[in-house]
């Protein structure tokens, strides 16, 4: 039996009607001693447990995605595939504005913060054809995003390039020659380690009360189910920080961009960083609303006037 449908995701979304895991255990049996039955019967895996949730991505991935290959070194961020999957939709939907959805190579996307995992690039390209430019400050997860590409001979379709100075985000990644459909990002949103710890201990508390539990499973204190770098979870300054250094950085890169987007996890952030678009001269912004379940965010979408329009 599957898990319920999901509610809120994309009409597009292939994970709308929940995970098949008699299906998916077939397609990669080292998920199987992860499946047990949940509450009311339907199989499950424990969210809180980052070994299961790496083992069904990687089912995921195989199953329902044609990857060859697919695995992230441990700590690094493991990210759920419906949320992310979504977000490309969505994107989609941009691109098409009002038409029909484009596909195929010749549409061309930068990823900022791909990580160890590459996922956008993944499953934007088996999803629509796309090629990808997966960016990173870090040489560790590039060379972890690098293997994946390679061990699926994808590297005709996604190339992964190293942001050299933390600093800046454009600056010193795009090059002269470059010329995007659109960029996308899912930053990161705390401000410190501390902060992003608490998150991962409410994150764990809820997943605990979703299943009943008084405490997460096993009583030893929290951990991140989905891992992750520092770079992946926080930064200085935190969400609203990176948004303002990314806005205000893509004015310079506005005709080799078509559109500029991003994940905004905080509602109150967008106040602020609609006024630094207007500080820019954004000629047009939107945000997009995604929900999976009880999670709600946000995609903000920019773009600058055409030159001589």
């Amino acid at each position: 039996m599957s898990t319920p449908p999901r509610n809120g995701l994309h009409p597009r979304n292939r994970h709308r009607n929940g995970y098949d895991f008699k299906a998916l255990t077939q397609a990669h049996p080292p998920l199987a001693p992860f499946v047990r039955p949940g509450p009311h019967g339907r199989l499950t895996i424990d969210f809180a447990d980052p070994l299961a949730v790496k083992a069904l991505n990687a089912a995921i991935l195989l199953a329902m995605y044609r990857l060859r290959f697919w695995d992230i070194p441990a700590g690094y961020l493991c990210p759920p595939i419906p949320g992310r999957v979504d977000y490309l939709h969505h994107l989609a939907d941009l691109l098409a504005d009002g038409k029909t959805v484009p596909r195929g190579k010749e549409v061309r996307l930068l990823d900022i913060g791909t990580g160890a995992n590459c996922i956008y690039p993944l499953l934007g390209h088996q999803e629509y054809g796309w090629s990808f430019v997966g960016s990173d400050v870090e040489s560790a997860s590039l060379k972890s995003a690098s293997l994946i590409v390679q061990s699926n001979a994808l590297q005709r379709q996604i190339e992964c390039r190293l942001q050299p100075d933390r600093r800046h985000i454009f600056q010193g990644l795009i090059k002269p020659d470059d010329d995007f459909a659109a960029t996308l990002c899912n930053p990161p949103f705390h401000a410190s380690a501390k902060e992003a710890s608490s998150g991962s201990e409410r994150k764990l508390r809820n997943l605990a009360r979703s299943r009943g539990d008084r405490q997460p499973q096993g009583g030893k204190g929290p951990r991140l189910n989905f891992g992750g770098q520092h770079n992946e979870l926080w930064c200085d300054g935190g969400e609203l920080a990176f948004l303002r250094r990314m806005i205000a950085e893509s004015a310079a890169f506005a005709t080799q961009c078509g559109w500029f987007t991003t994940l905004v996890s905080k509602g109150d952030n967008l106040a602020p960083a609609r006024k630094a678009l207007a500080a820019v001269n954004a000629g047009e912004v939107r945000v997009i609303p995604m929900e999976q379940g009880n999670k709600v965010t946000r995609i903000l979408a920019w773009r600058f006037p055409k030159m001589g329009s």
